[in-house]
């Protein structure tokens, strides 16, 4: 048997251990060093998590016998026993990856209960109805977490209960009902699972631990590890912690908290708590918690001690914290703390100030903001008129800002499948749970009846920047008719309704939304990351007013200009379909001699919004079959407005249609066939340059860029016909004009004859999205039919069109750099395919030596802090 270390007591660790004892189990590890008041406990590694995988998802017996031993290590320190004792050790069991995943995997409290275990809580306590109210709740949680028994089971048996006594709240069920739920809860158990709820402690315990194992597999955990980056091999850490109880009584409670607002980033406690509950009652938001303030009221020492610790945690970690905290009989102890999730508004205020504070510099202050919370900020607000005229139903909870107006749905299933058909989505919920994280994934806003400031809904819509309005109690809910009621007012599926997550309101019907300006923190925190970056961010344009939305995001150029798209005009395609069609090289020409004026303008109007920056153009690049008809009755209109033989047109048609157009008579091939296309395109961007450098005192500089180059042939026989054309242009202005030819790197044959290329081509652009599916041999428009299965099976963990594979495509990236350096040391690198928005893309670019980045207008921000914190990880 291998003697290696899978379980380590809090006293063993340290934060710097975060990849093997997850981020909890680091934080508690850490947390003890200092001397804060934590309950003590173990944790079972990451490591112990890849085994149990590797072992068939089963835990070894070596790593069994380390729980055992470090259960005896935790009896002596708490003095208590796991068993059966008169002082009963309890424990509870919660997940820890090396990233927080709030809600995402699962939770056990009160193991260790049974039935007499439960009695000798009671006397020890003289507290029976804290001691079945305990019970209870442990029953359920391990029926439902460790054993998949549905929880809306056993709540319909408390609802049941309540009714009965006819009581409103959990808290006013005395001993006598708790015992009865108890009862009753084991018989739905042993029902459910055909043998009766396990009252030995230890296999309560592995059965725990287990399942917490598990959940890092569960759905709603891979789908949120495959939005935020998060590799499937690293496994999650599970924490054996001695519990300690917020039930106890009125001199007991629970609460989460935040040494800063994570909605606002005010530089102020922020946090609710409940007297006489335990954790899950908080964050579930099956009660309204009261203030954090209001601690200073009911227990003013345990408010001082919570105050000057959570300062001494921010002053620690050089972070806002999230704080989870449990006050057992006027006992304070701290549960957890974690740097905590946070708005994009927050998180730029929050990272401003502390360096204003001069508690971080500004480089570690780039890497306190996520990339992609920046979108947040350029996602639409209310209308400040429209919202005037709007009409406010009702109030909840300011959970997480932002605007949102859409269809309301009633489960996470509906809300996805609508929003998959393009509707914009509200997804309105009693309560959210983990389950629904796609549905909250796709949703606009998210509206809850229950829950406050810390419920689940509030703490994942915060990460994920949605707008969630959250505790909004004036709402009735019938979830199963699939309506709500309001001010006697009843809303069904489809009705629209609007959110507003930064003051509670929600609105009936729809309301406008606006984009907003890029100013204050936002301006000071990314001229601090342009400061620091080295690559450099463009953005993918084809217009003018696509270009100037960029500017005004930061990017400093155009990486791609998809000329193709110019062409989709309704004055334009009738000459792009007269050029198609044409059967000679002079009718062809005729045609193309009508677009070129039009070319032309497009080119100044996308010179003057970049303001001297540079343009990168890449000529026609599409298989022509796109800009033609296919609908019989759509090719004889065509027919009568040509004025050419239908059944001529029609085989024209045929012709031209290819069985796998991505790989057929497209990009440099156009060219190749009909070398006017290039000459047409070059005159356009040349005397567009030429014209815009004279009138408007500009110097742009041209980079012109030849799609789809798989041979070096290829390359230069385009790139002859470009130089010709556009020497003789300049030389008959009398002007001077410098410009650049290059490629698109999206061929595999193109990356690994790179060193070929590059004797031509003056710069690189890599195509990632037609490199990917070149490399990966799939159709980018036909995967999303198969990548799901492909996601279950655990065959890929992201999709390839959306975070660049870097293991395949991002060797043949790496390999084109050094090849194409080797022959041209000057040569220009950048990237134009959507990757350049993706954050890991990015830093991987930066690490391979690429110049640049391009990506949409509303990506730019995220690009260039993710350029800037590739910079602090990795300088060059």
């Amino acid at each position: 048997m291998e003697n290696k270390k899978y379980v380590y007591l809090f006293s063993e660790g340290n934060a710097k251990m975060r990849n093997l004892l997850g981020g909890k189990g680091a934080n508690l590890a850490e947390m003890t060093r200092l001397g804060i008041p934590v309950p003590q406990g173990f944790t079972v590694s990451t490591d112990a998590c890849l085994k149990y995988y590797k072992n068939g998802e089963k835990i070894s017996e070596d790593i069994i016998e380390q729980i055992n031993n470090s259960i005896e290590d935790l009896e002596k320190i708490t003095g208590k026993h796991f068993g059966i004792s008169d002082n009963p050790l309890l424990l509870s069991v919660r997940s820890g990856a090396r990233v927080s995943m709030p809600g995402m995997m699962d939770t056990i409290l009160n193991l260790g209960l049974n039935d007499v275990t439960v009695e000798k809580i009671a006397a020890l306590t003289k507290n029976p109805r804290f001691a079945y109210d305990s019970y209870r709740r442990f029953i359920q949680m391990f029926s439902d977490v460790v054993m998949g028994i549905e929880k809306r089971k056993f709540e319909d048996l408390i609802d049941k209960a309540k009714g009965e006594k006819e009581v409103k709240y959990d808290i006013e069920l005395d001993e006598n009902d708790l015992k009865k739920l108890a009862l009753g809860f084991k018989k739905l158990y042993e029902r459910e699972i055909g043998k009766p709820f396990p009252d030995n402690p230890k296999e309560q315990l592995i059965e725990s631990i287990t399942a917490v194992f598990r959940s890092w597999n569960n759905p709603r955990a891979i789908v949120y590890r495959r939005l935020n980056d998060i590799p499937g091999e690293w496994g999650t850490a599970v924490n054996v912690q001695a519990m300690v109880f917020g039930n106890m009584g009125s001199n007991s409670g629970t609460g989460v908290a935040f040494t800063r607002n994570p909605a606002t980033g005010e530089n102020k406690i922020f946090g609710e708590y409940l007297i006489n509950a335990q954790g899950e009652d908080v964050v579930a938001g099956i009660r309204t918690p009261e203030p954090i303030a209001k601690l200073k009221e009911d227990l003013p020492e345990c408010y001082e001690e919570f105050i000057n610790t959570a300062h001494r945690l921010e002053n620690h970690y050089r972070d806002m914290q999230d704080m989870e905290f449990t006050i057992e009989q006027g006992k304070l102890y701290f549960l957890q703390t974690r740097n905590g999730k946070r708005t994009a508004q927050s998180a730029l205020k929050i990272a401003v100030d502390m360096v204003n504070e001069r508690a971080i510099t500004k480089e570690q202050a780039i890497l306190k903001v996520e990339p992609r919370q920046l979108e947040t900020l350029l996602h639409p607000a209310f209308d400040a008129e429209d919202i005037k005229k709007a009409k406010v139903i009702a109030k909840g909870l300011p959970a997480s800002p932002g605007a949102a107006c859409g269809k309301v749905y009633f489960t996470a299933e509906e809300a996805k499948k609508h929003h998959e058909k393009g509707e914009k989505v509200i997804l309105v919920r009693l309560e959210t749970s983990p389950e629904d994280i796609e549905g909250m994934v796709a949703a606009e806003g998210i509206l809850t009846i229950r829950g406050g400031m810390t419920s689940h809904a509030a703490v994942v819509a915060r990460g994920m920047g949605t707008c969630c309005v959250a505790g909004c109690g004036s709402i009735s809910i019938d979830e199963e008719k699939k309506v709500f009621k309001v001010q006697g007012k009843e809303y069904i599926e489809g009705d629209y309704i609007s959110l507003d997550g930064s003051t509670g309101n929600v609105y009936g019907g729809a309301v406008k939304t606006t984009l907003p300006a890029v100013s204050g923190n936002f301006e000071i925190f990314m001229k601090w990351a342009d400061g620091i970056k080295k690559l450099q961010v463009r953005t993918n344009a084809d217009t003018p007013k696509d270009a100037k939305e960029a500017i005004k995001f930061g990017a400093k150029g155009i990486g791609l200009c998809r000329t193709e798209h110019m062409f989709f005009e309704v004055d334009r395609i009738p000459a792009v379909r007269e050029m198609i069609v044409a059967s000679t090289v002079e009718q062809r020409k005729r045609a193309l001699d009508k677009l070129l004026p039009m070319q032309r303008e497009d080119f100044i109007g996308i010179y003057e919004a970049m303001e001297g920056n540079p343009v990168t153009v890449r000529f026609l690049d599409p298989p022509l079959h796109e800009f033609l008809p296919s609908e019989e009755m759509d090719i004889e209109n065509l027919s009568k407005e040509m004025n050419i033989d239908l059944q001529d047109l029609k085989a024209t048609i045929t012709s031209l249609h290819e069985f796998n157009p991505m790989m057929g008579h497209r990009g440099c091939r156009l060219s190749v066939s009909y070398p006017e296309i290039a000459e047409m395109q070059t005159r356009a961007v040349i005397e567009a340059a030429l014209y815009v450098n004279k009138t408007k005192k500009l110097n742009i500089i041209p980079e012109i860029m030849i799609p789809l180059v798989g041979e070096i042939k290829e390359l230069k026989f385009v790139k002859d016909i470009v130089v010709k054309t556009a020497e003789e242009i300049i030389n008959k202005s009398g002007e001077e004009l410098k410009y650049q030819v290059g490629t698109m790197i999206e061929i595999p044959r193109a990356a690994l004859t790179a060193d070929e290329i590059a004797k031509e081509a003056e710069f690189f652009s890599f195509g990632t999205n037609d490199l990917t599916q070149m490399t990966f041999g799939f159709s980018r428009d036909d995967a999303g039919k198969f990548l799901s299965y492909y996601y279950d099976n655990k065959i890929y963990e992201f999709d390839p069109f959306e975070k660049l594979d870097q293991i395949g495509v991002g060797k043949l990236i790496k390999m084109a750099v050094e090849l194409g350096k080797k022959t041209r040391p000057d040569i220009h690198l950048g990237i134009c395919g959507e990757h350049g928005g993706d954050p890991s893309s990015v830093e991987f670019c930066h690490n391979v030596g690429l110049d640049y980045v391009s990506c949409s207008p509303f990506r730019v921000p995220l690009a260039r802090l993710a350029a800037a914190q590739a910079q602090v990880k990795n300088p060059r």
